[in-house]
């Protein structure tokens, strides 16, 4: 798939969201390599490959030479997505204005009206030659990210969530990697039972401990409830991974039990699970 349009039309945001989707992403792959990459997959890659490819006016002879090369890529069996994307005259100005990034073909005497007007005029054949093409005007990152998984979703699999679980002690201070934070220093405390404090949440003698308060089965049942509806909405926001830390005082015994736990009751055909204990040999 190439994706290409109006510089400041949202080609980079659009490149991350198909990366995420499994695409090989190139940004700014020049016109002269396309026939070559298009055709190493065939001698190098076994499995089904899918690559995008931003290609715009950054490239020297882009405009010129694009054409001809897709239709000679057309001829010899290659069937190539052209996804041009663009937005209105006053989009494109206030996104450039807001970023004060350089427009690609400024130039110190044209006003940036004029350079955005020359652009368009530039890629209007090969507008008419895509096969999609999207308006960002008015869409957010969000409803941008939403049209390009409805365009091509038919192209890629949903992509597995990866949930990674992480527990700690909070003496030892709140990992900053986390995007949710659970505290389960309300459970009974292993550590104040002589025989259990040596041991870790792994162990069958703390779990036991643990769990058999009537509080903890109702809590880790709530908790798993609230992780499988808030997780979908997070993969919707367009995350791959979410981080969810478990502490208790030390990141030793009861955070390492629930961890375990939510592992082994969190992992589908939709998402991959991993864990890690941060404190456990702290204590």
């Amino acid at each position: 798939m190439v994706i290409t349009g109006l510089s400041g039309s949202g080609k980079s945001t659009v490149l991350k969201v198909l990366e995420d989707m499994g695409f090989y992403a190139v940004d700014n792959l020049p016109v002269e390599l396309l026939s070559s990459f298009v055709k190493l997959p065939l001698e190098h890659v076994v499995e089904p490959f899918k690559a995008a490819m931003v290609m715009d006016v950054r490239a020297r002879g882009f405009v010129e030479n694009f054409p001809a090369t897709l239709k000679d890529l057309a001829a010899q069996g290659f069937c190539l997505e052209v996804l041009f994307l663009e937005a209105s005259n006053d989009v494109l100005l206030r996104r450039y204005s807001e970023t004060r990034r350089q427009h690609p073909l400024a130039k110190d005497e044209a006003s940036m009206e004029e350079v955005v007007r020359r652009e368009r005029k530039m890629l209007a054949e090969i507008r008419r030659q895509s096969t999609q093409i999207i308006d960002t005007s008015g869409f957010s990152i969000h409803q941008l990210r939403d049209e390009v998984h409805s365009l091509f979703k038919r192209m890629a699999p949903p992509a597995k969530l990866q949930l990674n679980l992480l527990t700690f002690g909070y003496k030892n201070g709140l990992p900053a990697e986390a995007d949710l934070v659970i505290d389960v220093r309300f459970l009974a405390n292993p550590f104040y039972v002589e025989k259990l404090r040596e041991l870790d949440g792994r162990n069958n003698r703390v779990v036991n401990f643990i769990f058999q308060q009537t509080i903890a089965i109702d809590f880790l049942a709530r908790l798993k409830d609230l992780l499988e509806l808030i997780i979908p909405e997070y993969q919707r926001q367009g995350k791959s991974q979410i981080t969810v830390a478990i502490g208790c005082t030390g990141g030793r015994h009861r955070s390492v039990a629930v961890a375990h736990w939510l592992a082994e009751n969190l992992e589908n055909e939709n998402r991959r699970v991993t864990l890690r204990h941060r404190d456990i040999q702290l204590g």
